[in-house]
Parts: C-alpha cells; structure tokens; sequence
C-alpha cells in the first residue's frame, strides 16, 4: 500500500513539473506599447546626431557638434543598455518591427562601446533563432563588432570610399569569394548590389563636391 502511494506521489509530481515547463514556454510576451514608442523616439534623435549637422546647429563648431553628437549616442546608449538587462534584446513581440529596428540603430551608433556591441549581438542571434528579429540586422551588427574588436567582418556591410571614384569598397572582408553565400544566410543582397546602392548614396549626399571635383556620376559593379 505504501508503495502504490509513493507511486501516485510521484506521478502527481512529474505531472505537475510538465505542466509548469508547458506552461512556461507557452507563456506569451506582451506586447509594451510605451516601451515601443520610446524607442521611436530614441531613433529619432539618434538619427539627428547621425546624419548632417542640422540647421538648429549650424551655429556651432564642428568640435561642438561633435561633443553634441557623442553626448546623444552615449546618453541613448545607457537606455539601451538599461532595456537589454531589464527585457534581453526587444524583439517583434515586445516592441514590434519599428521598435526592434530603432533599438538595433541605436546600438549600431555604440562603436565606442564594442563590448556592449557584442553582448546586444548575443541577445539579437537568440531572437532572430525564433523568428523575432531581423537577420539582416544580425548581419550588420555583426560586421560593426567584428572591426571594433580589431577583426575582420563577414558580410561586407561597413564600407569606405574610393573619392575619386564615389565608389564603394569593404573594409577588411574575411574569405571575399564566399561573401555572397553568407550574405544570403541572413537574407542580405549580393555585395554588388549593396556597394552600388551605397555609392549612389554617397553620391548623393556629396553631389555639389563630387561634381565639382568631376566626379559626374557613381561607380557600378556589374551585377547578374
């Protein structure tokens, strides 16, 4: 008799540990609008210390915005780092595409912090493992943390310019006849396609320069 209890006791308890481990791991993640819009907000001012001093700013010096600029990238980089031990990397479910990718951004512009780079890396490769993130900003930070740890990158996103060109190079690249399979496992285009879009940005945004330098137009890669 005592055994047939011991018996059912012990069911009762592995029962009871299933239902807990199923329960755990149908456990949703609830989506947090005000986390959400934060970040749309802490993109935006990313993206005014990222781009082209402002008119608000054209008062100041270059070493003044750039102090301004440092001071926006750090300040955003402590919130980030703050999300990141509070909730891991903020995935579709938490924040949505537009927040998951403001984070991203934010932390793409913390390159005078790689060692918080790579620990948002770790957390980012968990989420797009299940399908909530996105590879291709897996592909990009990735290459960032590879050369600010004085490696070289993978894809091939970060470039520099040949100016008498406009054209669009890698920085370092490791093992560049492979670089459009792996480019492909994260769902990125073919580095032709990427280093011509690239350059005619550059060209772009240094039209009135490049023209008057005679540089008329972009290089381009031939593409298949």
């Amino acid at each position: 008799m005592r055994k047939l209890i011991l018996i059912i006791s012990l069911g009762l308890l592995l029962t009871n540990c299933t239902s807990e481990k199923k329960s755990d791991k149908e456990q949703k993640v609830e989506f947090n609008e005000e986390l959400a819009n934060e970040l749309l907000e802490l993109k935006e001012i990313d993206q005014l210390a990222a781009n082209s001093k402002p008119k608000q700013y054209e008062h100041l010096s270059n070493n003044e915005w750039q102090s301004v600029k440092d001071s926006i990238f750090r300040k955003n980089k402590t919130r980030a780092e703050e999300i990141l031990n509070k909730y891991g990397y903020p995935g579709y479910d938490l924040v949505g595409e537009k927040g998951s990718f403001s984070f991203w951004l934010i932390v793409q512009h913390c390159d005078f912090d790689p060692e918080f780079q790579k620990k948002v890396l770790l957390e980012l490769k968990k989420q797009v493992d299940n399908g909530n993130a996105n590879s291709r900003n897996f592909g990009l930070l990735t290459d960032r943390v590879r050369l600010n740890t004085g490696k070289k990158q993978v894809y091939g996103t970060q470039v520099t310019y040949i100016s008498s060109q406009c054209r669009a190079i890698p920085k370092p690249l490791k093992d560049s006849a492979n670089v459009n399979k792996r480019r492909a496992e994260v769902g990125l285009e073919p580095i032709e396609e990427y280093l011509n879009l690239m350059s005619e940005m550059h060209f772009e945004m240094n039209k009135e320069n490049m023209i008057n330098r005679g540089v008329t137009e972009p290089y381009v890669y031939k593409t298949q």
